[in-house]
């Protein structure tokens, strides 16, 4: 699969799968054919599964499928209202529910968790024959943001909170939806959150949040001052893991020293996850070329962490920030005998971003990238560049 979609000479085999991604019900097979260039203009309507079956499956995949840009016009408005209102039914009866009124069967509903696209993941229930996800939440909100309908910032977090998991289709949705209208009005209620006595809740404000300062790209950068002070801040008190995580990761993408100080309260966090968004968040984001003392240490003890999720950022950390001290080159150039692959991957594309020759040789020992490793492509072709630049090693 992974083959014919770099091959750039069967366009038409292409399209010709997306037609039957669509046709099958396969939404995340068709949104990975569109992010490959398929052109879904060029499915005749017929060759597609109707936009009302794909909302009733609860697949936003499947559903954005439909929606991409070259066919969206074929849709009407009343169309899209209708299926809104679809989308409205599942969500108000429940699945469960509306599988029995559906299939007039007493037997047991069979739930799985599965991963609708690259990003997201929903819930999948099969009762007798059908089988329908739970992803109807984020369909009414990308439905709903199409027909220009503006749900209130409670509507919008009660559909993700109908699930607990952050990487719920629903869940992204939402937050994402609200980050990109930068309302004051949904700035406020999402802070207002951080003091809710469900971590939930919290977790959904810190989101909104960090998203929302993220997705800033006005000139003024209205959320970046208020975004450090709250998170700064909540840092100190938050006793929830999820959350606090979150607040971590949203400090992690200010440049500034405050959220540097508050990260390195937590490098030596007993809980790998807090560690590892530690690494991954210390100094990348500084417009000075050198590292503070204290993050440069702490980086350091990072790498030698005893959990391979933290070594690994802290070495990515390290290779793609700005400080070319030689004793954090040495430090990456030890990761390269470290007994885990992506560990060794990480140092190699670090070394060659360092300019170090050691990453040649270290990349051509691991050999090709392993199917389905993306990011081992990417960091090992960094060392192929440093060798093309240097003597077309």
């Amino acid at each position: 699969m992974e083959a014919a979609l770099l091959d750039d000479s069967n366009w038409d085999e292409r399209d010709e799968a997306f037609c039957l991604a669509v046709r099958t019900c396969s939404g995340d097979i068709a949104q990975l054919l569109l992010n490959h260039g398929a052109d879904a203009g060029q499915c005749r309507p017929d060759e597609l599964l109707p936009l009302r079956d794909a909302v009733d499956s609860g697949s936003p995949a499947l559903v954005e499928a439909l929606l991409d840009l070259t066919i969206r016009e074929r849709y009407p408005a009343s169309e899209l209202m209708e299926v809104r209102a679809l989308a409205l039914r599942w969500l108000d009866t429940g699945i469960e529910t509306e599988l029995r009124r559906r299939t007039d069967s007493r037997d047991a509903v069979v739930h799985t968790r599965v991963q609708d696209d690259e990003y997201y993941s929903v819930g999948e229930f099969t009762l007798g024959r059908m089988t329908v996800r739970d992803g109807h939440g984020a369909i009414l909100t990308r439905l709903e943001e199409l027909l220009g309908l503006r749900s209130s910032f409670e509507e919008l977090m009660e559909r993700a909170l109908l699930h607990t998991d952050q990487d719920h289709a629903a869940w992204g949705y939402a937050t994402i939806h609200l980050a990109h209208r930068r309302d004051q009005a949904f700035w406020t209620a999402a802070a207002e959150l951080r003091t809710h006595p469900d971590p939930l809740h919290r977790l959904f404000g810190a989101e909104v949040l960090r998203l929302t300062r993220l997705f800033d790209d006005s000139d003024e950068d209205a959320f970046a001052g208020p975004a450090l002070e709250i998170f700064t801040d909540w840092s100190t008190h938050e006793p929830d893991l999820a959350v606090l995580t979150e607040v971590l990761v949203a400090l992690g993408e200010h440049a500034d020293p405050r959220a540097d100080a508050a990260l390195l309260r937590y490098a030596s966090h007993p809980d790998a996850r807090v560690r590892g968004v530690v690494a991954r968040g210390l100094g990348t984001w500084s417009e000075s070329p050198a590292l503070s003392d204290d993050v440069r240490e702490a980086l350091l003890a990072l790498m030698t962490d005893t959990d391979t999720a933290v070594r690994r950022n802290a070495c990515l950390t390290i290779g793609e920030g700005s400080d070319r001290d030689p004793v954090l080159t040495e430090a990456m150039a030890a990761l390269l005998d470290d007994a885990d692959r992506q560990v060794q991957v990480a140092a190699v594309h670090g070394l060659a971003l360092h300019d170090d020759g050691r990453c040649v040789a270290a990349a051509r020992r691991l050999g090709p990238p392993r199917p389905g490793f993306l990011t081992e492509e990417h960091y090992l072709d960094t060392a192929w560049r440093y060798a093309w630049r240097h003597d077309g090693q």
